[in-house]
């Protein structure tokens, strides 16, 4: 900003009045670095948020419904393996109507049997169909185990974007109100020069336009906090209080191959795929085993009675039956092709997957990389600029500078410090996103207060297929209710 046209005379010969506004502004302008406001008594840390957002979360919540409905799942194929017993009954009336030719009349009849019978069936042998089938549903019961971890990691890394990007926008609206404050002060401290002949109206004019960027980008940080206020309500539960600020950095391997290991052997989406290509190889066998015989056991018992007469009549039988296929049209054979084909999808996704988390790996460590070297190049720029501050500051008492000069130097502080609180939250966010992309951003991992939640434990109350009569179904109703009070 050009400040030839300022005519500067010594500092006794300025008017009183510029005087004490000049020392005003630099005052504000000494004081516009914010210092942290006293603890409020509702303070919240970072492990809070996370706390929160775990117990909040709708989608922690849906995920582990579908995980209940992947055990049930292994119940209905189990059942298969049990008699299968059902019931049947009817009442039915007969009648009839004949006339004699040639004749006087007619005659009719009528009777009412009623029916009731039992059948079952066992199944002794189909080549291991069903337990094939079983132990698919068990694959997918824990694919779906590991989705449920990876939606985990998506809530937790979520809460704390949201946490810090509070924080952030916080303290950049602080540093704009400082902004404003300071070029108002110095827009007041121009006008009071002007009106006495100390400079000319382009400064009256420059500080003009300086403030009015200064308002606008305190709405524009003011609009950006809202929305970070809206997404920290929607991510935690509730509206932020007095954020503390994040402990010491979580331990991270220091070793990038060290951390892709961990990952290759933890992360969710590798596990996923892992279960899922051992589920696609069981399907085959499966649909092999559906190419051979079918034996049951099959018995019926049955009873017959005609309503308001005599007739009565009980039968029942038992057999070993036998089924199996001959010509299907080669709907089997397709199955089974099918079936071979998702599994070599699976394969080939599994790869695809492996090589995605451990590039998100090297991805997250660069990324942290930068993140710490932009925190430590934005310290060392707060510093340097509070040094050319402070120098301006005391060049302008001596009349070597004008207030503007004081101005620029504070505005390039505020830049700096700008720079250096959002290095800060980079740096926390990027050292999380390391934990997530190695998969340990987890409840468990991070040691939180929380009741996390038991995936086995639903599995283990249904596996067997109980029936609601049993002790065990008798167990399974009261946790579903008590998931349904939730």
């Amino acid at each position: 900003m050009s400040n030839s046209t300022v005519s500067w005379r010594q500092p006794g010969a300025w008017s009183s009045l510029a005087l004490k506004r000049l020392r005003s502004v630099i005052l504000v302008a000494g004081l516009a670095i914010p210092v942290a406001a006293p603890q409020a008594l509702m303070a919240e840390s970072l492990a809070d948020a996370l706390v929160s957002a775990y117990n909040h979360s709708g989608l922690l919540d849906q995920n582990r419904a579908l995980l209940r409905a992947a055990d049930e799942d292994v119940a209905a194929t189990v059942a298969a393996l049990r008699p299968i017993i059902n019931w049947s009954a009817d009442i039915t009336r007969s009648f009839s109507r004949a006339s004699a030719v040639p004749g006087p009349g007619s005659t009719s009849s009528g009777v009412t049997n009623a029916n009731a019978g039992i059948t079952a069936e066992l199944l002794l042998y189909d080549f291991g169909r069903t337990q094939l089938q079983t132990s698919v549903a068990k694959e997918a019961v824990l694919a779906t185990r590991q989705t449920l971890i990876g939606i985990e990691q998506e809530v937790l890394f979520r809460a704390v974007q949201a946490y810090m990007n509070v924080q952030r926008n916080t303290r950049f609206v602080a540093l704009r109100q400082s902004n404003v404050r300071v070029i108002d002060q110095s827009l007041r401290a121009a006008r009071d020069r002007f009106e006495v002949g100390e400079v000319t109206r382009t400064d009256v004019a420059q500080a003009e336009a300086r403030l009015s960027s200064a308002r606008s980008g305190l709405a524009t940080a003011q609009g950006d906090l809202e929305q970070a206020i809206e997404e920290y309500i929607a991510a935690v539960g509730h509206k932020p209080s007095h954020l503390l600020q994040p402990p010491r950095l979580p331990e991270i391997s220091r070793s990038v191959e060290s951390a892709k290991a961990v990952a290759v052997r933890h992360h969710p989406d590798i596990l996923k795929v892992q279960h899922d290509v051992a589920a696609a190889d069981l399907t085959i066998l499966a649909a092999e085993a559906a190419m051979k015989p079918r034996v049951t056991l099959n018995g019926s018992l049955g009873v017959r009675e005609q309503l308001g007469g005599s007739s009565f009549s009980r039968q029942g039988s038992i057999g070993v039956q036998a089924t199996g296929p001959i010509y299907q049209g080669g709907g089997l054979s397709a199955a089974k092709r099918r079936a071979m084909a998702l599994r070599d999808a699976q394969r080939g996704l599994l790869h695809v997957v492996t090589h995605a988390v451990r590039q998100n790996v090297g991805n997250a460590y660069a990324v942290l990389r930068a993140a710490r070297a932009v925190a430590t190049s934005s310290n060392d720029e707060v510093r340097a600029a509070r040094v050319a501050f402070n120098g301006v500051r005391e060049e302008a008492k001596l009349g070597a500078r004008t207030t503007l000069d004081v101005l620029n130097a504070e505005q390039e502080l505020l830049n700096a410090q700008a720079n250096q609180i959002s290095a800060q939250a980079d740096v926390y966010i990027a050292a999380y996103a390391v934990l997530s992309s190695m998969g340990q951003l987890t409840a468990r991992d991070l040691n939180l207060a929380v009741q996390t939640y038991d995936p086995t434990a639903y599995y283990n109350l249904v596996k067997t297929a109980p029936v609601p009569s049993s002790k065990q179904g008798q167990k399974l109703d009261r946790v579903l209710r008590a998931l349904g009070k939730e």
